[in-house]
């Protein structure tokens, strides 16, 4: 068994006795259904006599038997419903749990080349048609198998020359089934990838609906929209299209089963060679062959369904994170915050040209380093890979002497606190969003952090204080109260190593002076690295750094780099000219 099979398999695993039980009731009930033409072949041959004592017991006794038979099946058929579904239903739980528990695993290099959307259907729509396979696919098989064999070995008793042209019949059925089976499972997949798009397209629209709005662009988006739906269609119609032979050819093939047993039976029934109430039997059973056939079919698309979903679903959980733990990767527990970049070069994946190169630069623990330059040298790059968002290319970076390659993830990421420019809030309450920075932080703890970050007067202004819902990516808030919540955060984090990208870069020049002054008190005794366009921020920093294409040009404080008349005093004479 290849290892993707091996892999979808695995997941019935924890629910093997209930999956027993299912088989066990989809195996009786359609056991019962095969029993009921039998009984009926009996009551008309034995029983339909002329009436007396024996005949009249068996009548009762056999009409308990189909009423018990009928129980029987009546809960067979509810397990199957009920418990059948809860544990299809379980099965996409485990199945999510561990997609998006992967998903955390990925670095930003997934996503960096990924649309949300595109994650939000496999999370979703591909992960329900592949439970609907785990659920229905082995109970159709089954029952299909069961009352394959079963019709098969009683029409067999009752007439072999009808029987075995009836089963004539299989062979080429299932060689057509499995032709358009190969067709449906290629459209389908054209057909999920096109559903993803249609969804990327319709969260990336939502998401900056107030782009569109301000430029007026909304007949843009729909041609988007149009474009993507048009694919989407034409995938659909090439899916159905392989379906409606499919469905149509098996059909036929139902209907020439019974053009072919009707004449045999009228020339059999004239050479004497079978009875009318054999006939009868037998075009019951032709029902009961014509079931599970049916089901075949279901079940062919409900495969190619939950193939194609599992397909997509493994190529995900295939991705190896490009960041990992080593083996002998340690947990951190004093740290004083000494930092090394040694000959440090990075490109992102896919690219040939480095962002950073030989990079040599040394900050002591507690040291106040503030980084500049134009945009697009490096900056947030650079300090990007301090919490490993990306392995660097070449070299290495330390913290207190240890190669951060060999400090656990987790560990190495709890000690670093970030303020990045693009301010992210989840949707909820403020309370739980200043929270983000210390799970298990008390509301005093949260009070206090929102405090330092000169954001609990306008907290207390709002409606429900503290517990104000403010809506997806935090609309209901204006840009320099997100980003003193995204500040809030990170003080009660309370890490020993802070990074701050353009942390005060949304707000007024008041704000600004506070929440300075406060970030300069934060950053007292901690390792701080301050990435600033705003060079009025940096002004008190330790040592300021430069950086240009060719890296670290200029370093210094500040009134040395103005004495250097260098890159630093243009870009300050510019800012305040």
């Amino acid at each position: 068994m290849n290892p993707k099979m091996k892999k979808f398999f695995s997941y019935y695993r924890p629910y093997l006795r209930i999956f027993g039980f299912d088989m066990a009731c989809a195996f009786t009930a359609s056991g019962i259904n095969l029993a009921f033409p039998l009984i009926v072949r009996y009551i008309a041959a034995e029983l339909f006599q002329p009436s007396g004592t024996a005949a009249t017991t068996s009548f009762l006794l056999i009409t308990l038997v189909l009423v018990a038979m009928t129980i029987v099946e009546y809960y067979c058929n509810f397990f199957i419903t009920y418990y059948g579904h809860v544990m299809g239903a379980r099965m996409e739980a485990d199945l999510r749990n561990e997609l998006f528990a992967h998903l955390q695993k990925l670095s930003f290099t997934y996503y960096d080349n990924q649309k949300t959307g595109q994650i939000m259907s496999r999370i979703t729509n591909d992960l329900f048609e592949i439970t609907e396979l785990y659920h229905h696919g082995p109970e159709d098989l089954l029952i299909s198998a069961v009352k394959l064999i079963g019709s098969f070995l009683i029409l067999m008793t009752i007439n072999a020359p009808l029987t075995l042209i009836v089963f004539s019949f299989i062979p080429p059925m299932f060689f057509f089934a499995y032709h358009y089976n190969r067709k449906m499972r290629q459209a389908f997949r054209t057909y999920r990838a096109r559903v993803a798009a249609i969804n990327a397209g319709i969260e990336d629209s939502i998401s900056g609906v107030r782009v569109v709005k301000s430029f007026a662009n909304e007949h843009l988006e729909l041609e988007k929209f149009h474009r993507n739906n048009y694919r989407y269609l034409e995938s659909k119609k090439n899916s159905y299209y392989y379906m409606g032979r499919y469905h149509s050819g098996i059909n036929a093939f139902s209907s020439m089963i019974y053009v072919a047993v009707v004449i045999a039976a009228a020339l059999l029934i004239r050479g004497s060679k079978v009875s009318t109430l054999d006939l009868v039997t037998f075009l019951l059973y032709i029902n009961a062959f014509l079931d599970p056939i049916k089901k075949l079919v279901n079940f062919g698309e409900q495969f190619q369904n939950g193939i194609s979903g599992f397909d997509r679903f493994y190529e995900i959980l295939q991705l190896a994170p490009d960041i990992v733990d080593s083996k002998h990767a340690v947990e951190l527990t004093e740290v004083k915050g000494d930092i090394a970049f040694e000959n440090v070069s990075f490109r992102y994946p896919g690219t040939t040209a480095n962002v950073l190169s030989q990079v040599n630069l040394k900050v002591a623990a507690g040291e106040y380093v503030a980084l500049v330059g134009p945009s697009g040298v490096g900056k947030t790059t650079l300090c990007s890979l301090i919490p490993r968002f990306y392995e660097v290319t070449e070299g290495r970076i330390t913290l207190d002497g240890l190669d951060i390659r060999e400090i656990k993830l987790k560990s190495l990421r709890r000690k670093i606190g970030l303020v990045q420019q693009d301010v992210y809030l989840f949707a909820g309450s403020i309370l739980e969003n200043i929270r983000y920075g210390k799970p298990e932080a008390t509301v005093e703890e949260v009070i206090a952090a929102a405090k330092k970050a000169n954001a609990h007067e306008f907290i207390m202004a709002l409606p429900e204080g503290y517990e104000t819902d403010i809506g997806q990516r935090g609309v209901k808030l204006s840009g320099g109260q997100k980003q003193r919540l995204s500040i809030a955060r990170v003080f009660l984090k309370n890490p020993p190593i802070l990074i701050f990208d353009e942390a005060t870069s949304a707000l007024d020049n008041e704000s600004e002076k506070v929440i300075q002054e406060s970030l300069e008190a934060l950053a007292k005794n901690r390792t701080t690295f301050v990435i600033a366009h705003r060079l009025s921020t940096i002004k008190n920093a330790q040592r300021i750094l430069v950086l240009a294409e060719d890296g670290i040009v200029e370093e210094g404080t500040h009134e040395e780099l103005i004495a250097r008349d260098g890159i630093y005093a243009q870009l300050y004479r510019l800012q305040f000219k």
